[in-house]
């Protein structure tokens, strides 16, 4: 595992219920809601990635998907089992291993950030294989254009910002038909929203 891994992985784990209590109502209802809308299979299988301490796994289970989670950090693994009652597996994502053509829809809520830029496209590639055809994965990334250490008392997590123009050429050479993309938080300046949201589509 890498050292980026390692060190961001350790943050997560010292914090992990700190970061269950402060983003369990976090409202992502509208990703979640653009990945089920054009997944080819409703309900269908579904893969959590990042999924943390289980919140949106809770959610895709109780609307009658079929839910996976997969996360890095150990402690997350063990929230995600015990509060949704899914399998969840405790995988990096610089080292997935996951069967192939299985899952309708991939939704990385804010966890495809800590993925270095330039291994970015293998990452989507091994995402492509999971998916059925015309399978779709949604990505929450933060915006900019940098990457680095986020510094946190607790150590530190590194994170890569992308936008919209920097991170479309990955999906389209991961093959992946782009489908629609848009910014939040809703009801803000394009400016002021600090995350772009891609939906695409398993060529």
């Amino acid at each position: 595992m890498e050292e980026r891994e390692i060190v961001t992985i350790a943050e997560y784990q010292l914090t992990a219920i700190s970061f269950r209590d402060g983003t369990w109502n976090h409202d992502v209802s509208q990703n979640r809601n653009a990945l089920v809308a054009a997944m080819p299979r409703n309900p269908g299988k579904i893969l959590d990635v990042g999924c943390g301490p289980g919140r949106d796994l809770v959610w895709f289970k109780s609307q009658g998907h079929t839910a996976f989670g997969l996360d890095a950090t150990p402690a997350f693994v063990e929230m995600a089992k015990e509060l949704s009652g899914c399998e969840v597996w405790q995988q990096s994502f610089l080292n997935l291993d996951l069967p192939l053509a299985t899952f309708d829809g991939i939704f990385a809520n804010a966890s495809l950030i800590h993925v270095p830029r330039d291994r970015m496209v293998k990452v989507l590639k091994d995402f492509h294989k999971s998916l059925v055809p015309a399978g779709v994965i949604v990505m929450s990334m933060c915006r900019g254009s940098w990457d680095g250490y986020d510094v946190r008392p607790s150590g530190k997590r590194y994170t890569v910002a992308w936008e919209y123009e920097t991170l479309a050429p990955c999906l389209e050479q991961a093959e992946f038909d782009i489908i629609k993309h848009y910014y939040r938080p809703p009801g803000l300046p394009c400016a002021d929203q600090s995350w772009v949201v891609i939906v695409a589509r398993k060529r």
